[in-house]
């Protein structure tokens, strides 16, 4: 999956943009970065992202806001929290809000690709899920309509 999977950090801080990006990049990873909420919306209007991952804290919007109106442009893209401000209320309310994951800063960048990994592996399966049982309905479908 990493070879294909396209994935999108949002944050502000430009070092954090650019460590993401070559980390990901050298494990095969296609990444882009947004520095703002809105210029993370605008680019998933036009593209499609495996998984993002989005500071909590972004100068233009919250990190948990920006999960809620992502679910419009990219309903089944995963999506991971990154703060260096953990709280337990920060926590429950980005899995509340769709968040798939939630990673502290600083970065343990193993756990970080695991985590990638995981939830990539999860997405995988979940397409491979669905695109068995519509297959599985179209034969179906197929028999009744042959039978009639």
């Amino acid at each position: 999956m990493g070879e294909n999977a396209r994935i999108l950090v949002v944050d502000d801080d430009e070092s954090i943009r650019k460590i993401l990006s070559t980390i990901l990049e050298d494990e095969g990873y296609n990444v882009e970065t947004a520095r703002t909420g809105r210029e993370a919306i605008e680019k998933t209007k036009t593209k499609f992202y495996n998984l993002a991952m989005i500071d909590i804290r972004l100068p233009d919007l919250e990190g948990t806001k920006l999960l809620t109106r992502m679910k419009d442009t990219t309903p089944k893209m995963i999506k991971i929290i990154v703060t260096g401000y953990p709280s337990l209320q920060n926590a429950i309310e980005a899995v509340n809000k769709g968040a798939d994951s939630y990673i502290l800063k600083p970065f343990n960048i193993e756990k970080v690709l695991k985590t990638i990994r995981a939830n990539l592996k999860k997405q995988q399966e979940a397409k491979e899920y669905s695109e068995d049982k519509v297959t599985e309905f179209i034969e179906t479908r197929a028999r009744e309509l042959v039978q009639k």
